[in-house]
């Protein structure tokens, strides 16, 4: 019988599992705050993408006609925060459920790759198909770099949670 302090064990367990999802996705929603609050900070416009997001999806873009003139309105940002950590955090629990599977069946790793990569590829689409006005105020690169910032610090965290896992081809 394997003891219960076992990193095997530990990370198998519901709770090790709901509370690393959740730690990866404030990691990557705090990772994008964080970008975005430098570049609108440099901007000279702090807090300027939240309040357009939150706007757009909120207020269903009507106030989008003059982004330049959209004042930062911390209620927005406030509201979008929240919903955008929650996404996050279903996001990281999603990847630490696949990754305690991945420990147990190797062999799923690949195909978590491959999960992962479709869901880049999806979120973009659906972005240029659902948001174009966003994207065009916003911008491509730094969109991108914000989802692969926050990509790689969640698989950071996740990889040092799982730092015995292996993956089989």
């Amino acid at each position: 019988m394997v003891p219960v302090s076992s990193p095997a064990v530990t990370i198998d367990r519901p709770a090790s599992i709901a509370t690393d999802g959740i730690v990866a996705g404030l990691i990557g929603a705090s990772t994008v705050a964080v970008w975005f609050l430098v570049l609108d900070t440099l901007a000279g416009r702090p807090f300027y993408t939240p309040t357009v997001l939150g706007t757009a999806l909120l207020k269903r873009g009507t106030t989008l006609e003059a982004p330049a003139a959209l004042p930062a309105s911390l209620e927005m940002v406030g509201m979008f925060t929240w919903i955008h950590a929650l996404v996050f955090i279903a996001l990281g629990g999603a990847a630490s459920y696949l990754l305690a599977g991945v420990e147990r069946r190797p062999s799923l790793g690949f195909g978590l790759l491959l999960l992962f990569v479709v869901f880049q590829a999806g979120f973009t689409v659906a972005a240029a198909v659902l948001a174009p006005n966003v994207i065009a105020i916003v911008g491509w690169i730094p969109i991108m770099t914000a989802n692969l910032l926050a990509a790689c610090a969640m698989a950071a965290y996740l990889g040092w949670r799982h730092r015995g896992m292996s993956i089989w081809p």
